[in-house]
Formats: C-alpha cells, sequence, structure tokens
C-alpha cells in the first residue's frame, strides 16, 4: 500500500511565547472596481457562508465568509459588466456591476428544490459513482499547468481569543491533472500577521506547511488524502440526496469507515455531478473514535508533559466549473482539540482555522517557479511573514473577508499594540 500522505493540519507544541505583530488593513488600486456586500438567502434574509462570486466568462473570483459577506475587486481592463453567485442549493445568478460598484449591497439568492424524476432517483451503486467519478479525473478537470493567485488566511484561538492571525496573497502552480499533485508548488506573494498572547500563557502552537495544505487538501488531485482507487474499499458508501450546485444537478453521497487501518480514516460527504461525474465538493471529518491513532495526524512535536486530545475537526474543498473543466475554488479546514498538562485540573481549548479561496487562474505562459521560491511544508507562515503592513501592496488583491469574529480581535490587537507603544 501507498505510503499514507499527511491528512491534517500539523501542529507544533512549545514552550515559549509568541511577540507582537501588527494588525492590518487594506488600500484599492485605481485600476480597479471594488463590489462588496452580503450573500442572503431570499426567503429568510439569512446570510448564506462560503457562496462562491465570480466574474462569469473569467478566472476572477472569491468566496463569501461565514457571515456571506465578501469583497471583490475587478479590474477596469475585464471590462466587466456582471458579477455571479452560486452555492449549494440555490440558483446560480447574476448581478449588475454598475449600482453596486463601490457600495455595500445585499445579493439575493433563491433556494432550489430538485424535483426527482422517476429516471433519476438514485444510482444503484454509490461505490461504482465514487469509482466513476475517480476514473473521469483527466477528462473533468484541468489538463494543462494553471498558476493561480490565491488569498489564504490561518487564525489560532485559546478559547474565545484569537491568540495568532496570519494571511498572504499566494501563487500555486498547478500541474496538469495527469501528472498528479506531487509537482505543485506554493510561494508566497506577500504576507502579514497580528498575534497576541497573555502574560500567563507558556504554549505556544504554531502551524506547520501553512498554505501548503491548500494543495494537500485537494482531494480531487490528491486523491490519496480522502479515497482513490486503492483504499476505495476501506469506506462504506451511501446514496443521500439529489442538490442543485449553481444549475448543476449533483448526487450526494455519504462515506464512512469500514475497515481499521494504522491511521485514522475519514467520514462525510461527496458532491457528484450526475451530467458528467466530477467531484464538485467534498465536505468530511477525521474519524475520532481512536484519539491516540487521530492525535498521530496532527501532532508533530510536543511536551512529553502535555495531553492533546482531539475534539472536532472540518474539512470543506470545493470546485469551480469554467470553460467546461473544474479548478479547485477553496479549501477550509478547521480544528478544535483540548490541551492540558499532566497533574493539573484545568484544561484549554483550542482552535485552528485555515482557508484558501483562489481568486485568479493563468493559463497562458505558465512555468513552474524555482523549489528555492517555494514555501516548503515543514514552514510555518506566522515565523516566516518578513513585512507586517504594507498599506500600498494589498489594494490590487482579492481576498476573503474577515469574519466578525475576527475583525473584532484584530481591532482588540491594535488596541493591545498602541498600548506597549505607549
Amino acid at each position: 500500500m501507498k505510503t499514507r500522505l499527511l491528512t491534517s493540519v500539523c501542529i507544533s507544541l512549545l514552550l515559549t511565547v509568541f511577540s507582537l505583530g501588527h494588525a492590518w488593513s487594506q488600500d484599492l488600486g485605481s485600476d480597479f472596481v471594488s463590489i462588496s456586500g452580503t450573500v442572503k438567502d431570499t426567503n429568510t434574509g439569512r446570510p448564506v457562508a462560503f457562496a462562491s462570486v465570480f466574474i462569469p466568462g473569467t478566472h476572477v473570483g472569491t468566496v463569501a465568509n461565514l457571515d456571506g459577506n465578501f469583497t471583490l475587486k475587478v479590474a477596469n481592463s475585464l471590462n466587466a459588466t456582471k458579477i455571479g453567485v452560486s452555492h449549494m442549493g440555490y440558483k446560480a445568478a447574476s448581478f449588475d456591476i454598475s449600482p453596486r460598484a463601490g457600495r455595500i449591497s445585499d445579493f439575493l439568492i433563491e433556494p432550489h428544490s430538485i424535483m426527482l424524476q422517476e429516471v433519476l432517483v438514485r444510482p444503484q451503486d454509490p461505490r461504482e459513482l465514487v469509482l466513476r467519478a475517480l476514473q473521469k479525473k483527466e477528462e473533468n478537470y484541468a489538463n494543462e499547468p494553471f498558476m493561480l493567485t490565491g488569498f489564504y488566511r490561518e487564525t489560532i484561538s485559546q478559547r474565545r481569543d484569537y491568540i495568532s492571525i496570519a494571511e498572504a496573497v499566494i501563487n500555486i502552480y498547478q500541474s496538469p491533472i495527469s501528472t498528479g499533485q506531487h509537482q505543485d508548488r506554493v510561494r508566497i506573494v506577500q504576507g502579514r500577521k497580528s498575534a497576541d498572547v497573555k502574560d500567563a500563557d507558556t504554549l505556544i502552537l504554531k502551524l506547520q506547511g501553512g498554505p501548503n495544505m491548500s494543495t494537500v487538501l485537494d482531494v480531487v488531485r490528491n486523491s490519496e488524502v480522502l479515497v482513490d482507487e486503492e483504499t476505495i474499499d476501506f469506506y462504506n458508501y451511501e446514496f443521500l440526496d439529489i442538490v442543485k450546485i449553481g444549475d448543476e444537478t449533483t448526487y450526494v453521497i455519504g462515506f464512512e469507515p469500514r475497515v481499521v487501518v494504522p491511521y485514522s480514516l475519514f467520514e462525510g460527504k461527496l458532491y457528484i455531478s450526475a451530467e458528467n461525474l466530477a467531484v464538485t465538493m467534498a465536505e468530511f471529518s477525521l474519524d475520532l473514535s481512536d484519539r491516540d491513532k487521530a492525535t498521530k495526524s496532527f501532532v508533530q512535536r510536543k511536551p512529553s508533559r502535555l495531553r492533546f486530545t482531539p475534539t472536532n475537526t472540518r474539512y470543506l474543498v470545493t470546485y469551480e466549473k469554467i470553460d467546461g473543466v473544474y479548478h479547485l475554488n477553496y479549501v477550509r479546514s478547521e480544528l478544535e482539540f483540548f490541551a492540558d498538562w499532566r497533574r493539573r485540573l484545568f484544561r484549554t481549548r483550542y482552535n485552528v482555522m485555515l482557508e484558501m479561496a483562489v481568486t485568479h487562474r493563468d493559463s497562458e505562459n505558465v512555468t513552474r517557479f524555482p523549489a528555492r521560491e517555494a514555501f516548503r511544508p515543514r514552514s510555518i507562515l506566522a515565523d516566516m511573514v518578513s513585512v507586517y503592513f504594507e498599506e500600498d501592496f494589498w489594494g490590487d488583491y482579492n481576498y476573503i473577508e474577515p469574519d466578525e469574529s475576527i475583525e473584532s480581535a484584530i481591532r482588540k490587537l491594535n488596541r493591545n499594540h498602541r498600548s506597549e507603544l505607549e
């Protein structure tokens, strides 16, 4: 059996303290127009989390945050007139840019229910459906090299307080699907961070690999992480539903472990297009039934007296259809765990989150950048960000709007930084 790849966020647990970084702001380039707002359900008025926002017919887009908020910056040279919004279970919608440019608007999208036809009730064998989706990867996904521009963010929180926030604009060299994920490379275009720790804290968490996890968690190109033709029988499969993702009718296939192996497996859902059998989305979590086995998936290094107990994991990977083929669109990983010292009564809850949205794709004159420019798998973004605040740089790049809680954390970190300077 092939060597198991890294399955999750890898954390180093050390005895040390953080240094205080800088909070950030953003500026807008004069050659761009900015469209901001909240994606909402037409019927309920509630925000729609993680909706895809894009310029139709281009490779430009972003993803709404947990609160449905987004900002999309569009180059005037595109001469774009429409903005598109799509999400699972909703009708794909388009909106005029002109009346919304430079303003904050609501973008209402309608729920889309599926009227089941007798011929489209369900596939007879969900395992066979997953197998056929694996076999059709080279037909359904880009088989030419792409240079992706993405916005990456990672956060670490202790109880309810954020103790580290780092983000970066990244480039991803993505090799053709036929060559696999192993030739892909990630480099940092620009980065910034903010960090804060209480005086009583002695435990530091560091997220190893950072933006490289964006390629590791691409479960189509890097199918060894989740399920491939060799490990397909490690899982039981169940047909769960038929939904709409944008304008595509999509099968929802549930899976859960059926065998015991030396490492932790996953459980979750695969979303497979009924039209061409492409995997368009994956929602999954690590099986935590064996805590000791699960711990080995996460912890790179820790003090011997420290106990690490993972309590929850969540992963989301989405793909966008452009010009008839599918591309990586958004990756999100969340880990919740408790850490406590032996012979101490209380334990502390931590949360680690990373997300990456692809904001631009380029297939012209793409060359693989040198290995010396790549972000190494064992590197730690928060330790390597050399520019914490550069006002003019960030204006021309798309990004993910911070969740409301992160915005509060940034304001708090600003206050703490000012008090340190006084």
